[in-house]
């Protein structure tokens, strides 16, 4: 791996190379922090998917991408005189220190439930009103349900064991039933919300991450689903004109692929 120096220089030259991109390229001259936006969030998706597939290579490089996005934002907080890539550097190095006590304070802690219920008490006396304002709004709903557990876990806010958790899970599947045979739309989606939340709080008790679970299961079945295309095309066969049954020879085949 490279020295530190190396390092160093590495992001030094991505800091000219970005001071020379603001300056003379047409296309990096015009954006702004609001035109960067969704192109960050991309990228931040795409590195989430590089991660998943377990590819390194496509992850050192997506990884490039959000660090460039990173720099860009701070050269154009630089250009305004509010913040440059130090100030960002200095704030999250401040941030670390003060909400790791047990490592740069005097705080002994037992393991990392003890870690995680510092940090929100720690945000809680910086004057945050709440332990669920680190909570973006903009999260999918699945990652969200999946943050606001983890942030009211952290302050005590929690079931005992994971079979209370599961009873809880089959109390609302019971309930989803029963207003699914009663027919009342509005019913239904509030009992099914239910389902999901407690099924999301059990994953977590399980050491599950239920958006990873999720994305790995939406691979899988589109893996499998394309595996079928292609062998109804080797049939000249449109998929609409084949029965079930005659997919499923395929789709328990795409299994062992």
């Amino acid at each position: 791996m490279n020295s530190r120096e190396n390092q160093l220089k590495a992001f030094d030259r991505l800091l000219t190379i970005m001071d020379e991109l603001r300056e003379q390229c047409p296309w990096d001259k015009k954006q702004t922090m609001e035109s960067l936006r969704h192109l960050t969030i991309e990228e931040t998706y795409e590195l989430g998917d590089a991660i998943l597939d377990q590819d390194l290579d496509e992850v050192k490089k997506e990884l490039g991408d959000v660090l460039l996005h990173i720099v860009f934002y701070s050269k154009i907080g630089s250009e305004t005189n509010d913040f440059d890539i130090a100030d960002v550097c200095n704030t999250i190095c401040e941030k670390l220190i003060h909400r790791h006590p047990h490592i740069y304070g005097d705080v002994t802690v037992e393991n990392e439930d003890d870690v995680k219920r510092n940090w929100e008490n720690l945000k809680l006396k910086e004057g945050k009103n709440s332990v669920l304002e680190g909570v973006p709004d903009s999260l999918p709903a699945l990652v969200k349900a999946n943050r606001i557990q983890e942030k009211v876990a952290g302050v005590g806010f929690d079931w005992e064991a994971p079979n209370q958790v599961w009873e809880k899970v089959e109390e609302e599947l019971a309930e989803f039933k029963a207003e699914g045979e009663k027919g009342d739309q509005e019913a239904m989606e509030s009992e099914f919300g239910d389902v999901l939340f407690s099924m999301v709080n059990y994953a977590r008790f399980l050491k599950i991450n239920p958006e990873n679970a999720l994305e790995r299961t939406n691979k899988k079945f589109s893996k499998r689903f394309q595996y079928l295309e292609e062998k109804a095309k080797s049939l000249n066969k449109p998929l609409k004109e084949m029965t079930l049954a005659e997919m499923d020879v395929f789709w328990e085949e795409a299994k062992n692929v």
